[in-house]
């Protein structure tokens, strides 16, 4: 007789296990605690198998018979049910593997992996980059992704005219799906080949003063700074290395050896640089110091020396003054953005050492030393920056004398 929903609700477990036919080989089988299963046992390539069609109410007894006669209508087709079973149960699973591994997640493994070759500045701007491909393409399953999808989600930022960001982005949705691609989650990178399609990044020309006159007149408004000592101090120094902005503020007295009138800025505070293989590393700078930056020095000396940092904040010890203080100081001393930058500097220095260079009798890659411009070979950049070392010590004492000379004209 077959099985009737009223039937099942009464059924009580007796501590032995029994079956309960229903109808066309489906039963009921009742465990000794009670608990009660579909099953169906049929025969396959002359071999007796059981299917399991799960647990009585969840599965009613109408849904039982279904999957009966599903597995009736397979075999009819000379499939067997039970391998069919477990190929939908690995596809379903597979699938949703798939659903679940979203750019976001595949973005977050790979950060994970690689965070700690990156300086923390640096940590700040690739997760916020991260963040900017996750607004647009974050929850779609990587394996889904195509070129315009990944393109999609950097083209609103070029429109609003942030080509260097829309370059960064686009070189970290490589980096995120080539690494998807070697862990074998896709097949092909979605972002290869985006930059190709993006505007290529305009040049930005840091403002600088390259007339004789005019460096001249910004040494004296440097002399004549009534502001912060210390600020006063980092722009005089500041024309003669033509340091990075961070690397000079951030100066440390045990960095200078004044008695060899050299400044060793440690690989610890510069930007990475790219050898030929694409391994990021740094390098550390050694800046040769003309007397007159010594000089500064020895007057610094005097007012913080005692601390660790050579330019300290005004308001700690502990954080070294800012690049808006020295910006600061450059437009009150009346010179606009279109003239002058921070940066102008370096732009100076290169500028008008490469115009001088065959009358001074300095080679381009003594200045590139000492601008320490990034290398392609990091072991090329380290014996450059170590063989040029007096060479550099020369053409900047010429230059410390040049810019002495300039200050004096009026």
């Amino acid at each position: 007789m077959p099985l009737t929903d009223t039937m099942l609700r009464n059924l009580k477990a007796d501590g032995t296990p029994s079956k309960l036919a229903d109808s066309e080989g489906l039963y009921l089988y009742l465990s000794p605690t009670g608990g009660k299963l579909w099953r169906m046992d049929y025969r396959f390539a002359g071999k007796r198998k059981t299917l399991s069609f799960g647990a009585y109410p969840a599965v009613s007894l109408k849904d039982a018979r279904s999957k009966r006669d599903n597995t009736k209508e397979l075999l009819a087709k000379d499939m067997d049910p039970g391998a069919h079973k477990k190929a939908v149960k690995a596809e379903a699973e597979a699938v949703a593997k798939e659903q679940a591994l979203t750019f976001a997640v595949v973005a977050q493994e790979w950060f994970e992996t690689k965070k700690d070759v990156y300086a923390a500045s640096n940590i700040k701007k690739k997760q916020w980059l991260i963040d900017l491909l996750n607004e647009h393409i974050g929850n779609k399953p990587i394996t889904t992704l195509v070129p315009a999808d990944v393109l999609g989600a950097i083209r609103p930022i070029e429109a609003a005219g942030h080509s260097v960001t829309a370059h960064k982005m686009a070189e970290t949705a490589g980096q995120v799906c080539r690494f998807a691609r070697t862990c074998g989650y896709i097949v092909f990178n979605p972002a290869d080949g985006l930059k190709e399609v993006l505007k290529p990044i305009q040049t930005k020309h840091y403002a600088t003063l390259t007339d004789p006159a005019a460096v001249g007149h910004l040494l004296r408004c440097i002399d004549e700074y009534q502001g912060g000592v210390i600020v006063g101090y980092a722009l005089k120094i500041l024309p003669y290395l033509a340091l990075r902005s961070a690397e000079l503020r951030g100066g440390r007295w045990s960095e200078i050896d004044l008695d060899k009138a050299v400044w060793i800025v440690p690989a610890s505070r510069r930007e990475k640089a790219k050898d030929g293989g694409g391994m990021k590393m740094r390098i550390a700078h050694e800046v040769p110091l003309p007397t007159q930056v010594v000089g500064f020095f020895r007057e610094l000396h005097m007012l913080t020396g005692n601390g660790k940092l050579c330019f300290p904040g005004r308001h700690s010890s502990s954080q070294c003054i800012s690049d808006m203080a020295l910006l600061n100081a450059i437009r009150r001393m009346g010179f606009s953005k279109e003239e002058m930058t921070i940066h102008g500097f370096r732009a100076m220095l290169s500028t008008i050492l490469n115009e001088k260079k065959l009358e001074w009798g300095f080679d381009a890659d003594i200045i590139e030393a000492q601008l320490a411009h990034k290398e392609q070979n990091a072991v090329r950049g380290a014996y450059n920056h170590a063989s040029y070392l007096e060479q550099r010590r020369a053409m900047l004492q010429k230059w410390a004398d040049f810019l002495d000379e300039l200050r004096q004209s009026s």
